[in-house]
Protein backbone atom coordinates (compact mmCIF):
# COMPACT_ATOMS: atom_id res chain seq x y z
CA UNK A 1 0.00 0.00 0.00
CA UNK A 2 1.18 3.44 -0.62
CA UNK A 3 1.79 6.36 1.50
CA UNK A 4 -0.86 8.98 1.21
CA UNK A 5 -0.01 10.99 4.22
CA UNK A 6 3.32 12.18 4.68
CA UNK A 7 4.65 13.06 8.57
CA UNK A 8 7.42 15.70 8.45
CA UNK A 9 9.36 16.37 11.64
CA UNK A 10 11.99 18.88 12.21
CA UNK A 11 14.17 17.95 14.89
CA UNK A 12 17.77 18.06 15.96
CA UNK A 13 19.96 14.83 16.64
CA UNK A 14 21.16 16.00 19.87
CA UNK A 15 17.90 17.28 20.95
CA UNK A 16 16.63 14.92 24.06
CA UNK A 17 13.11 15.63 23.40
CA UNK A 18 13.74 14.85 19.71
CA UNK A 19 14.73 11.26 20.54
CA UNK A 20 11.78 10.45 22.86
CA UNK A 21 9.68 12.00 20.20
CA UNK A 22 10.95 10.18 17.96
CA UNK A 23 9.56 7.04 20.11
CA UNK A 24 6.34 8.35 20.60
CA UNK A 25 5.82 8.61 17.10
CA UNK A 26 6.96 5.22 16.20
CA UNK A 27 4.38 4.03 19.66
CA UNK A 28 1.95 5.91 17.82
CA UNK A 29 2.17 4.41 14.77
CA UNK A 30 2.54 0.92 16.01
CA UNK A 31 -1.38 1.69 17.13
CA UNK A 32 -2.49 3.70 14.11
CA UNK A 33 -4.51 1.14 11.82
CA UNK A 34 -3.54 3.09 8.71
CA UNK A 35 0.54 3.04 9.67
CA UNK A 36 1.02 1.48 6.23
CA UNK A 37 -0.10 4.53 4.49
CA UNK A 38 2.17 6.86 6.65
CA UNK A 39 5.82 7.93 5.63
CA UNK A 40 8.11 9.96 8.15
CA UNK A 41 10.29 12.38 6.63
CA UNK A 42 13.25 13.60 8.72
CA UNK A 43 13.70 17.30 8.46
CA UNK A 44 17.11 19.33 9.92
CA UNK A 45 16.95 21.93 12.34
CA UNK A 46 19.72 23.31 14.27
CA UNK A 47 19.74 24.27 17.76
CA UNK A 48 22.58 26.14 17.81
CA UNK A 49 23.89 27.40 14.20
CA UNK A 50 27.01 28.38 15.52
CA UNK A 51 27.90 26.10 17.49
CA UNK A 52 31.58 25.04 17.79
CA UNK A 53 32.10 21.77 16.42
CA UNK A 54 32.98 20.48 19.78
CA UNK A 55 31.44 22.44 23.26
CA UNK A 56 34.25 22.34 25.80
CA UNK A 57 33.46 21.03 29.04
CA UNK A 58 30.69 18.95 30.33
CA UNK A 59 26.68 18.83 29.01
CA UNK A 60 26.17 20.46 32.63
CA UNK A 61 28.46 23.45 31.76
CA UNK A 62 26.79 23.74 28.14
CA UNK A 63 23.01 23.95 30.27
CA UNK A 64 25.27 26.59 32.62
CA UNK A 65 26.57 28.56 30.09
CA UNK A 66 23.02 28.75 27.74
CA UNK A 67 20.39 29.01 30.65
CA UNK A 68 22.43 30.80 33.48
CA UNK A 69 21.98 27.64 35.63
CA UNK A 70 23.75 26.13 38.72
CA UNK A 71 25.62 23.06 38.12
CA UNK A 72 23.35 21.59 40.76
CA UNK A 73 20.13 22.78 38.73
CA UNK A 74 22.06 21.66 35.34
CA UNK A 75 22.66 17.87 36.76
CA UNK A 76 19.28 17.75 37.78
CA UNK A 77 17.97 18.72 34.78
CA UNK A 78 19.34 15.79 33.02
CA UNK A 79 18.70 13.61 35.79
CA UNK A 80 15.02 14.29 35.07
CA UNK A 81 15.42 13.86 31.22
CA UNK A 82 17.09 11.07 31.61
CA UNK A 83 14.01 9.23 33.83
CA UNK A 84 11.90 10.52 31.22
CA UNK A 85 13.58 9.26 28.33
CA UNK A 86 13.71 5.41 30.27
CA UNK A 87 10.11 5.31 30.54
CA UNK A 88 10.55 5.43 26.51
CA UNK A 89 13.18 2.64 26.81
CA UNK A 90 15.51 4.77 26.32
CA UNK A 91 19.07 5.09 28.11
CA UNK A 92 20.37 8.54 28.04
CA UNK A 93 24.18 9.02 29.32
CA UNK A 94 24.88 12.69 29.67
CA UNK A 95 28.17 11.73 31.71
CA UNK A 96 29.52 10.51 28.02
CA UNK A 97 27.25 12.97 25.27
CA UNK A 98 30.15 15.21 23.53
CA UNK A 99 27.67 18.11 22.32
CA UNK A 100 28.39 20.27 19.10
CA UNK A 101 27.63 21.39 15.78
CA UNK A 102 25.15 19.32 14.44
CA UNK A 103 25.34 20.63 10.70
CA UNK A 104 27.44 17.84 9.53
CA UNK A 105 24.94 15.51 10.85
CA UNK A 106 21.98 16.82 9.42
CA UNK A 107 24.00 16.06 5.95
CA UNK A 108 23.99 13.07 6.61
CA UNK A 109 20.77 12.51 6.85
CA UNK A 110 19.81 14.07 3.71
CA UNK A 111 22.69 11.47 2.49
CA UNK A 112 20.81 8.86 4.02
CA UNK A 113 17.51 10.17 2.99
CA UNK A 114 18.53 9.44 -1.03
CA UNK A 115 18.58 5.40 0.12
CA UNK A 116 15.59 5.41 2.19
CA UNK A 117 17.73 4.92 5.61
CA UNK A 118 17.24 8.30 7.12
CA UNK A 119 14.70 7.41 9.91
CA UNK A 120 17.24 4.17 10.43
CA UNK A 121 20.52 6.82 10.29
CA UNK A 122 18.36 8.78 12.43
CA UNK A 123 17.73 6.40 15.25
CA UNK A 124 21.52 5.46 15.13
CA UNK A 125 23.26 8.95 15.27
CA UNK A 126 20.55 9.93 18.02
CA UNK A 127 21.95 6.79 20.09
CA UNK A 128 25.03 7.37 19.45
CA UNK A 129 25.25 10.51 20.75
CA UNK A 130 22.43 10.06 23.94
CA UNK A 131 23.61 6.67 24.76
CA UNK A 132 27.76 6.47 23.21
CA UNK A 133 29.36 9.91 23.89
CA UNK A 134 29.92 10.09 20.11
CA UNK A 135 30.35 13.56 19.02
CA UNK A 136 28.24 14.12 15.71
CA UNK A 137 30.63 16.75 14.08
CA UNK A 138 33.40 13.87 13.35
CA UNK A 139 33.15 13.24 10.01
CA UNK A 140 34.74 9.90 10.52
CA UNK A 141 31.63 8.77 12.88
CA UNK A 142 29.54 9.49 10.98
CA UNK A 143 31.10 7.76 8.24
CA UNK A 144 31.43 4.84 10.29
CA UNK A 145 27.53 5.34 11.86
CA UNK A 146 26.38 5.45 8.28
CA UNK A 147 27.75 2.11 7.07
CA UNK A 148 27.00 0.47 10.32
CA UNK A 149 23.11 0.89 8.76
CA UNK A 150 23.97 -0.13 5.11
CA UNK A 151 25.20 3.21 3.79
CA UNK A 152 28.18 3.85 2.28
CA UNK A 153 30.19 5.13 4.28
CA UNK A 154 33.37 6.16 2.05
CA UNK A 155 30.94 8.03 -0.43
CA UNK A 156 29.09 10.24 2.47
CA UNK A 157 32.71 11.21 4.15
CA UNK A 158 33.65 12.24 0.88
CA UNK A 159 30.05 14.46 0.25
CA UNK A 160 31.31 15.65 3.58
CA UNK A 161 34.24 17.02 2.46
CA UNK A 162 32.67 19.78 0.30
CA UNK A 163 29.67 21.49 -0.38
CA UNK A 164 27.26 18.61 -0.94
CA UNK A 165 24.03 18.26 0.52
CA UNK A 166 24.08 22.36 2.18
CA UNK A 167 20.94 23.37 0.69
CA UNK A 168 19.24 20.02 1.59
CA UNK A 169 19.99 21.07 5.30
CA UNK A 170 19.11 24.76 4.60
CA UNK A 171 15.90 24.45 2.97
CA UNK A 172 14.41 22.34 5.90
CA UNK A 173 15.27 24.94 8.16
CA UNK A 174 14.03 27.81 5.47
CA UNK A 175 10.93 25.62 5.78
CA UNK A 176 10.79 25.53 9.37
CA UNK A 177 10.87 29.61 9.44
CA UNK A 178 8.25 29.57 7.05
CA UNK A 179 6.15 27.77 9.73
CA UNK A 180 7.18 29.31 12.72
CA UNK A 181 8.71 26.60 13.77
CA UNK A 182 11.00 28.02 17.02
CA UNK A 183 11.59 24.62 18.40
CA UNK A 184 11.37 20.85 18.44
CA UNK A 185 10.47 18.28 17.93
CA UNK A 186 7.71 19.76 15.96
CA UNK A 187 5.35 16.82 13.59
CA UNK A 188 3.35 18.18 10.68
CA UNK A 189 0.79 15.53 9.46
CA UNK A 190 0.09 15.78 5.71
CA UNK A 191 0.91 19.43 5.42
CA UNK A 192 -2.25 20.03 8.02
CA UNK A 193 -1.74 19.45 11.44
CA UNK A 194 0.84 20.38 13.51
CA UNK A 195 2.34 18.40 17.18
CA UNK A 196 4.60 20.51 18.99
CA UNK A 197 6.85 19.37 21.37
CA UNK A 198 7.32 15.61 22.96
CA UNK A 199 3.56 14.81 23.31
CA UNK A 200 2.47 11.47 24.27
CA UNK A 201 2.08 8.95 22.09
CA UNK A 202 -1.84 9.27 22.58
CA UNK A 203 -2.10 13.03 21.11
CA UNK A 204 0.34 11.60 18.27
CA UNK A 205 -2.36 9.32 17.35
CA UNK A 206 -5.26 11.50 17.77
CA UNK A 207 -3.34 14.00 15.82
CA UNK A 208 -3.18 10.91 12.90
CA UNK A 209 -6.50 9.88 13.05
CA UNK A 210 -7.90 14.09 12.24
CA UNK A 211 -4.75 14.45 9.57
CA UNK A 212 -6.44 11.74 7.99
CA UNK A 213 -9.97 13.25 8.37
CA UNK A 214 -11.25 11.53 11.11
CA UNK A 215 -12.43 13.27 14.33
CA UNK A 216 -10.81 16.47 15.82
CA UNK A 217 -7.27 15.48 18.01
CA UNK A 218 -9.02 15.51 21.91
CA UNK A 219 -5.19 16.76 22.55
CA UNK A 220 -4.70 19.53 24.75
CA UNK A 221 -4.97 23.28 23.38
CA UNK A 222 -1.78 24.14 22.06
CA UNK A 223 -0.46 20.14 21.80
CA UNK A 224 -2.19 19.71 18.27
CA UNK A 225 -2.99 22.99 15.78
CA UNK A 226 -3.85 23.12 12.38
CA UNK A 227 -1.16 24.45 10.13
CA UNK A 228 -1.89 27.69 8.23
Amino acid sequence: MSATLTVDVWSDLVCPFCYIGKRRLEAALARFPRAAEVSVRWRAFELDTRAPARYPGTTDDLLMRKYGMSREQARAAHENVTALAAKDGLEYRFDRAAPGNTFDAHRAIAFARTAGKADALTERLMRAYFTEGVCLSERRELARLAGEVGLDGPALAAALEGDALADDVRGDERAAAELGLRGVPAFVLGGTHLVSGAQSADTILDALSAAFGGAAASAPSGDVCEVR
